[in-house]
């Protein structure tokens, strides 16, 4: 009988790391978070440490008054998300994206950048 707790408490806890890790976290970004670019992106490009479901994924920028400067739905390529933009003038910018990985699992959070400054 202890043996097979002592099994279960191991495949317990080996089961919840595995899930604990599955997260699609941000990776890195181009423009880089809270990075000044001389020229304005066409596109905003998000990587993740997992892949993403696309139908679930998003992602929208928006100026510094709050209006909306992206090009509509985001593209999804396994863990890369890219995000067309409008021309975007000098000024402010915050990306906000959420998604859920393959294995269900929801991530969110929002970066800035700047343009031409």
């Amino acid at each position: 009988m202890r043996t097979i707790r002592f099994a279960l408490a191991i495949w317990s806890a080996l089961l919840a790391t595995g899930l604990a890790g599955a997260h699609a976290m941000l990776d890195r970004t181009e423009p880089r978070v809270g990075s000044s670019v001389r020229a304005a992106p066409r596109q905003v490009t998000l990587w993740f440490t997992e892949r993403l479901e696309p139908a679930f994924s998003s992602a929208q920028v928006y100026n510094a008054s709050g209006a909306r400067v992206d090009q509509g739905r985001a593209r999804v390529d396994g863990s890369v998300m890219h995000v067309a933009v409008k021309a975007l003038g000098p000024g402010s910018y915050r990306v906000r994206w959420r998604v859920l990985s393959v294995d269900t699992h929801t991530t969110e959070g929002s970066f800035t950048f700047r343009v031409g400054e």
